[in-house]
C-alpha cells in the first residue's frame, strides 16, 4: 500500500481531521470545595463564594495535620496473623481523611450535543449532581466511573453546575486511601452517534517479528438500525499509516469487527516500548460523526507449565514490585510528572512490573507503563464480601463487584503493559468453602471480558487455598509470601507455575543501621526505626534473598512483585500497635521522600543487567564504636570486591552458592571502625579492578547542597521537579547524622510544591515551606507555573551555608 506519514502525537486531536465532533477536556480549575455537610449545595442557587478555591485533582486530607486520634482503630489484622485485637495507631498515615467533602464547578455543553462527565477516580462514595439533579452514585474510591448527564443540561446556553458529595466513612481503609476529587475529571461531548466511553477492544490474536494480526472490535451507540461505516488508520510508532481498513455494516448493539495484517511489527516490551495508535472515523449515512482512537502495543504473552512467563517468545521472570497510590507528600492527588519520576527510579533499579495494590490505578500510571515499559498486575479488591475493615468495601461487594470489574477490564484491556489482571489480596474469602465460587465468579468476569489475560490471586492463607479448590481454580497461583509454602503448592496445584504476588516485606529506615546486624522479624527499637543492613522483616516474610533464591533456582516459580517499591503512607509495621508518631510504612526500596534506600543497589545489582552497581554501606560516622565491629555491606554486580579502611585490606571477598546471603551481597563482619575512609575495589571475573567507591566520615556540617532531578521544566502548571537537598561538610561529603531544621523560599516562574524527608516518625507538614533534614537528607518538590522564566530556589539552616538553584521554566 502507499504510505502517508501523519505526526502520531496529533493523531488522536480533532484539529487533525478538522473535526469537533468528539471534544474531550479537562475539569481542572475553578472548583469550590468545603469540607463536612452542607445542605442544598447540590443547587443550582447555592452561594459557594465562601468556599475554598481548589484546582482538581485535590486531596483535601493531605494537608493534616498529623494527629494520633486521627485513625486510632482496636482491630485485629488477620492477614499479619493477630489473633487478638490491639489499639492501631497510624494505619492510615494519621492523617484526617474521614468525613464528608464537596466540590463545585460549572462547564458549558453546546445545544444538540451528549455529553458524558468521567471520573478518574474520586474518595469515595460519590455521589454527582447536575443542576441540582444526581445523575450518578459510585461508592469505590479507587475506581473509573462515567455519567451520561445530556438529559439533565440547560439546553439555554446557560452554564450547568456540577456538584459532587463524598464521603470517607471511619475505618473504611487499612492504609491512607486520600480524600476528595483526587484523580482526574473529563467532560466528553459529542454527537448522538458516537464510540462510548471505552468503546473499542484490540486484540493480537498473532504475533511474530514478520507479522502480526490486529483485530478491533468497536462500539457505537445512538445508531439505531442505521447503516454505518468505519474507517481505521493503524498508525506505528513512526507515525506511519502501516495499513488501513474501511468496513459497512448495521449497529444492533453488537461491535462492528475489522481485521488488519502489520507486516514486520515494532514488539512491545519493557526493553522497547513501541506503541500504536487506531484511529477510527465514524460515518452514519455517509456523514461524518465521530473519531475515536485507540493507542495499543502488538506483544504475545503465555504462561506454559512447567516453564514460566514468555513474552513476545522470550522467557523472563517478573522483577515487580507492589506500589499503594499515594505519592508520599503529595497525597493521594495525582500528578503524572511525580508518577513518570517514580517510574524513572524504578527502572535503573531493573525493575519490569507493577502490582497495583489492592485498587484500580489511575490511567495516568498505566499511560505511562505504556510508555516506559513496565508490565502490570492490574487488581481491584483487597476485600470482597467478608469484611477486613468494618466500613470497607464488602458493604458493596454483592451489588458493585461485577460493575467494578467490568470498568476496570474495560478501561485498561488495550493496554499492552498490562499482562495478568487480579482479582483481589489476601481476601478473607480464600477460606470460606464457598471461596473458590466467588473467585470463579471475578475470574469468568475477567475472561468474558477480557479472554486474553490470565487472572490470579494474592493469597496468604495457604493451607486453605491448597485444601479449598480456592487456588487450584485460578489461571495462575499467586503466593504472598510463605516461601517455604512454594514447593508444596507448586506439587499440589495443577498450573505447574508459582508467581510471588507479593514478597519480601522487609523494613528499613534510610540511613539507619542497627547493631549486631544480624537477622531480626519484627524488632521494636525505642527509636521507631528500623535497620537499613536490610536483614529485618515482619513476622510473616522474608529478607530479599530468599526470592532472588527462588527465583533462580526453580524454572516453574515466574517471578515477584515486591512489597514495596515505595513507602506509602499508613501500615507502619511493624511500629502499628500504638506506636505513636510512626505513621508511614518502612516496607519501601524506595523512602516516602523518593530518595532511594540501600535495599534499592541490593536489588539493582541482581536486576539491572545493563548497568553494573556497587555501593557500600554503612555510613563512617560511629563515635564511640572506635576499635569495635562495624560490619561493612557491598550491594554489586561484580563477582568479587575487596575492602580496605583506611588503606589496610580487610580482604577480598567473593559471591558464593554456600550460604544465602553470601549469594547476592559481599559482607565484611569483621570490619573494626575507625574514622576516615572505607574504600571498596570491584573485580571482574578475570580478576581485573573495574570499579571502585569510598565513603568517609564527615566533619562538621558546613552547606546545603541541592540536586536536582532536572533543570528545565514544561510550563504547564502542572511539571515537578524532584531537588535532593543533602547537609555536607567543607568537602562535600554527607553528614549521616544531621537532623536541622530547613526553611525553602521560592520566587519566579513556580511554586514550592512540597518536602519530605523520609523519616516513618516525623511529624512536620509536607505542605509548608520548611522540613527537618532526616539522616542529611530531604526532598524538596517545585512546580512549574504557566509562564516561561526562571524559578528561585533558596534553602537555609542556621549555622550553614545556604543551598541556591535555578530553574527554568519553558
Amino acid at each position: 500500500m502507499k504510505y502517508r506519514y501523519v505526526v502520531i502525537i496529533l493523531a488522536c486531536f480533532n484539529l487533525l481531521f478538522g473535526y469537533a465532533q468528539r471534544v474531550e477536556s479537562l475539569l481542572e480549575n475553578n472548583w469550590k470545595f468545603v469540607k463536612g455537610e452542607v445542605s442544598g449545595a447540590q443547587s443550582v442557587t447555592f452561594d459557594d463564594t465562601d468556599w475554598e478555591s481548589v484546582t482538581v485533582p485535590h486531596d483535601w486530607a493531605i494537608y493534616g495535620p498529623f494527629d494520633r486520634n486521627n485513625d486510632l482503630q482496636n482491630v485485629t489484622i488477620v492477614q499479619n496473623l493477630e489473633k487478638k485485637a490491639s489499639l492501631k495507631t497510624g494505619r492510615t498515615g494519621g492523617l484526617p481523611y474521614i468525613g464528608i467533602g464537596w466540590y463545585r464547578t460549572s462547564f458549558n455543553v453546546p445545544d444538540g450535543k451528549r455529553a458524558t462527565l468521567v471520573f478518574d477516580g474520586a474518595m469515595s462514595e460519590a455521589r454527582i449532581y447536575v443542576n441540582g439533579a444526581e445523575v450518578c452514585f459510585w461508592p469505590y474510591g479507587y475506581n473509573s466511573f462515567f455519567c451520561d448527564v445530556t438529559e439533565f443540561l440547560h439546553t439555554d446556553g446557560k452554564k450547568n453546575t456540577l456538584a459532587v458529595r463524598l464521603e470517607n466513612k471511619p475505618q473504611s481503609s487499612r492504609w491512607y486511601p486520600g480524600a476528595g476529587l483526587y484523580r482526574n475529571v473529563h467532560l466528553l461531548i459529542t454527537e448522538e452517534i458516537h464510540v462510548p466511553v471505552w468503546g473499542t477492544q484490540i486484540t493480537t490474536p498473532h504475533v511474530n517479528d514478520d507479522f502480526a494480526s490486529v483485530c478491533l472490535h468497536t462500539k457505537v451507540e445512538g445508531a439505531e438500525q442505521k447503516e454505518l461505516t468505519v474507517v481505521t488508520d493503524i498508525i506505528s510508532p513512526d507515525s506511519v499509516v502501516v495499513t488501513s481498513k474501511m468496513t459497512k455494516g448495521y449497529h444492533n448493539e453488537r461491535s462492528l469487527v475489522q481485521n488488519f495484517i502489520v507486516e514486520n511489527p515494532y514488539l512491545w516490551s519493557p526493553e522497547s516500548p513501541k506503541l500504536y495508535v487506531a484511529v477510527s472515523k465514524i460515518y452514519c449515512e455517509g456523514k461524518h460523526v465521530d473519531t475515536y482512537c485507540t493507542r495499543f502495543g502488538i506483544r504475545s504473552i503465555e504462561y506454559i507449565a512447567e516453564k514460566g512467563f514468555y513474552l513476545n517468545g522470550q522467557h523472563r521472570k517478573f522483577q515487580g514490585v507492589c506500589n499503594h497510590h499515594d505519592l508520599g507528600p503529595l497525597g493521594a492527588a495525582v500528578n503524572k510528572s511525580a508518577l513518570r519520576y517514580q517510574l524513572s527510579l524504578l527502572k535503573d533499579m531493573g525493575c519490569d512490573a507493577i502490582r497495583t495494590s489492592h485498587n484500580m490505578p489511575a490511567p495516568e500510571l498505566v499511560e505511562l507503563c505504556d510508555e516506559m515499559g513496565f508490565m502490570m498486575m492490574i487488581e481491584p479488591f483487597d476485600e470482597w464480601d467478608i469484611a477486613k475493615c468494618e466500613n470497607g468495601y464488602h458493604r458493596y461487594f454483592n451489588e458493585w463487584a461485577e460493575k467494578d470489574m467490568v470498568n476496570m477490564l474495560r478501561h485498561y484491556r488495550n493496554n499492552p503493559s498490562v499482562v495478568m489482571w487480579s482479582i483481589g489480596n489476601e481476601v478473607p474469602t480464600q477460606c470460606s468453602p464457598e471461596g473458590y465460587k466467588v473467585a470463579k465468579f471475578l475470574q469468568d468476569i475477567c475472561h468474558r471480558e477480557d479472554p486474553t489475560r490470565p487472572v490470579t490471586c494474592g493469597m496468604d492463607q495457604v493451607d486453605c487455598v491448597l485444601k479449598n479448590g480456592f487456588a487450584a481454580m485460578l489461571d495462575i497461583p499467586g503466593i504472598n509470601y510463605r516461601t517455604s509454602r512454594y514447593k508444596e503448592a507448586y506439587e499440589k496445584l495443577p498450573q505447574g507455575l508459582i508467581l510471588g504476588s507479593e514478597t519480601a516485606s522487609t523494613v528499613s529506615s534510610r540511613g539507619v543501621y542497627k547493631l549486631p546486624a544480624v537477622e531480626n522479624f519484627s524488632k521494636l527499637y525505642s527509636d521507631h526505626q528500623c535497620s537499613s543492613y536490610d536483614l529485618e522483616a515482619c513476622t510473616w516474610s522474608n529478607i530479599p534473598d530468599v526470592d532472588f533464591a527462588l527465583a533462580d533456582d526453580y524454572p516453574w516459580t515466574i517471578g515477584q512483585f515486591v512489597w514495596t517499591g515505595f513507602d506509602y503512607l499508613g501500615e507502619p509495621s511493624p511500629y502499628d500497635k500504638d506506636s505513636w508518631p510512626n505513621h508511614s510504612s518502612m516496607f519501601g526500596i524506595i523512602d516516602l521522600a523518593s530518595i532511594p534506600k540501600d535495599r534499592y543497589y541490593l536489588y539493582r545489582s541482581v536486576w539491572n543487567k545493563e548497568e553494573h552497581t556497587l555501593h557500600v554501606l554503612p555510613h563512617w560516622n560511629w563515635k564511640g564504636y572506635e576499635g569495635k565491629n562495624v560490619p561493612v555491606f557491598v550491594y554489586t554486580s561484580y563477582p568479587s570486591a575487596e575492602l580496605f579502611i583506611n588503606g589496610k585490606s580487610f580482604g577480598r571477598k567473593e559471591k558464593s552458592q554456600s550460604s544465602l546471603k553470601e549469594r547476592y551481597r559481599l559482607t565484611w563482619y569483621n570490619a573494626i571502625y575507625e574514622p576516615g575512609e572505607v574504600k571498596v575495589v570491584a573485580y571482574d571475573e578475570e580478576g581485573n579492578i573495574v570499579d571502585e567507591k569510598t565513603v568517609r566520615t564527615s566533619g562538621q556540617s558546613h552547606h546545603i547542597e541541592l540536586v536536582p532531578s532536572r533543570t528545565v521544566l514544561s510550563a504547564d502548571g502542572k511539571d515537578l521537579v524532584y531537588i535532593t537537598l543533602r547537609i555536607v561538610d567543607e568537602q562535600g561529603n554527607l553528614c549521616p547524622l544531621d537532623n536541622s531544621l530547613v526553611t525553602f523560599d521560592v520566587k519566579g516562574a513556580g511554586k514550592f510544591r512540597a518536602s519530605a524527608n523520609g523519616d516513618p516518625t516525623c511529624l512536620d507538614a509536607f505542605h509548608l515551606p520548611k522540613m527537618h533534614v532526616f539522616n542529611g537528607m530531604l526532598t524538596l518538590i517545585i512546580q512549574s507555573g504557566y509562564k516561561s522564566g526562571v524559578i528561585e530556589v533558596v534553602a537555609r539552616s542556621k549555622g550553614l551555608k545556604s543551598g541556591k538553584l535555578d530553574l527554568l521554566v519553558k
